[in-house]
């Protein structure tokens, strides 16, 4: 059977799962004002503190008609932690449908891993593409690879990336945004195995002297034991922003932060806790030389929080830097921040081998067929952990990223039960 080859490339503005922020105006003090904030953004490319997220529709059109879709996106916190710049749809769209299309037009669809390359070293005017397109580009590169092998995404992606997929959905990591109350009691309702996320971003939420954040943790004990399914045994995972770091200063393998940690295991049991961005200290040598030295201060102190790396690891080479140092015992593979999904692919396998595990991340900020491609990394890699996404609300994202996990495991039994698989039809 002769390949089939790419044709052309579509792109339409539309809308992600949820809001752009300008992260240093809210650190800086902007007042909450609803759901909006008051004041003027300061990040470049921000026309407000709070704007609506935007993401571009890729459509990979094939030779034979057919259609494969994938979502350009970036993450909620834009233009912050060494990121690029806010993602505007409009602005990016004739890039996706221009050079990006006449660099991928007449190529072999099934050759994803090629493809998806050719898009992370494409240049224009002597710029890389911006993390978002080759993003969303690089999906919708995989679900034409799918078609052509008629096969999962998960399977494309482990035949190119050399892994044997997970045979059971991968541990979801559940976000509660604001809500963090009514959002994890439906958490714990659905015997969620991470959570709540808390998005405590704000001195206010953690407390001055870090006393209502333990409240929080303690609550969470007590509740998940009334609402959780029998046997529930989650793994809290609260992600500060830096918090810990603002409320206490280095070094932070002194007694005093050290004390606060083994709190929050204390608050926490039985238990296990692990606390996203304790810090952030503005560039990336010195975010990892902050979370050697608190890692280093809670080992020697038998402290069993375990600590997330977030801010400042947004590549590649930043996972590969964090890992190769030993910053973090879980690193956070923000998957619009890598580019190509494949990328994200290949940064959980560069932590196999190592004490640091992948949690394969991403944003609210992303829509529902990126969620799903993720869902697909997520299985060809066995991933510790994945993001429920997009949105704020907790349901939606919880249910997109766990049924196409569930969904692509009883297919693949299915396919493997049967003689002749040349007849599976691919992914949608």
């Amino acid at each position: 059977m002769s390949a089939v080859r790419i044709e052309t490339i579509h792109a339409t503005p539309g809308y992600s799962g949820f809001f752009f922020d300008d992260q240093r105006a809210i650190k800086a003090g902007a007042s909450q004002d609803g759901f909006t904030y008051e004041g003027e953004p300061v990040t470049e490319g921000f026309d407000e503190i709070r704007q609506a997220g935007e993401t571009l529709l890729v459509e990979v059109e094939l030779e034979d008609g057919s259609l494969h879709r994938g979502d350009c996106a970036a993450v909620q916190y834009s233009g912050a932690g060494g990121r690029d710049p806010l993602f505007r749809a409009a602005e990016y769209a004739p890039v996706v449908e221009g050079p990006v299309a006449e660099a991928l037009t007449g190529r072999e669809a099934g050759e994803f891993l090629a493809n998806a390359e050719l898009l992370e070293d494409l240049e224009i005017e002597g710029d890389r593409l911006h993390t978002a397109i080759r993003y969303g580009v690089s999906q919708a590169l995989l679900a034409a690879a799918a078609r052509d092998a008629a096969a999962t995404r998960t399977d494309v992606l482990a035949d190119e990336l050399g892994t044997e997929p997970a045979t059971e959905p991968v541990p979801v990591f559940g976000q509660s945004g604001d809500d963090r109350y009514v959002n994890t009691e439906k958490m714990f309702v659905k015997g969620v195995p991470v959570l709540p996320h808390g998005l405590i971003n704000s001195v206010e939420k953690i407390g001055e002297d870090g006393g209502t954040l333990l409240e929080y943790v303690e609550w969470l004990v007590e509740r998940s034991q009334e609402l959780g399914p029998e046997g529930y045994d989650p793994r809290f995972h609260i992600d500060v922003y830096g918090m810990i770091g603002e409320i206490f200063g280095p070094p932070y393998d002194r007694e005093e932060v050290v004390d606060y940690f083994r709190a929050l295991e204390d608050a926490a049991a039985p238990s296990p806790i692990q606390i996203e961005g304790p810090m952030d200290v503005g560039d990336r040598e010195g975010q990892i030389e902050a979370m050697v030295e608190l890692r280093e201060g809670l080992a020697a102190a038998g402290v069993g929080v375990d600590i997330v790396a977030d801010e400042w690891c947004n590549t590649f080479e930043d996972v590969r830097a964090f890992v190769d140092r030993g910053a973090a015992d879980v690193v956070q593979i923000k998957t619009p921040d890598l580019g190509g999904i494949h990328r994200s692919g290949q940064a959980v396998r560069y932590c196999e081998g190592t004490d640091t595990r992948a949690y394969l991340g991403g944003t609210c900020n992303e829509t529902e067929t990126s969620a799903r491609a993720c869902a697909h990394v997520a299985l060809a890699t066995d991933a510790a952990q994945v993001l429920a996404k997009p949105g704020m609300g907790f349901d939606e994202g919880y249910m997109i990223v766990e049924n196409e996990m569930r969904r692509t495991v009883a297919r693949r039994n299915r396919d493997r039960q049967r003689p002749n698989t040349d007849e599976v039809a691919a992914d949608d």
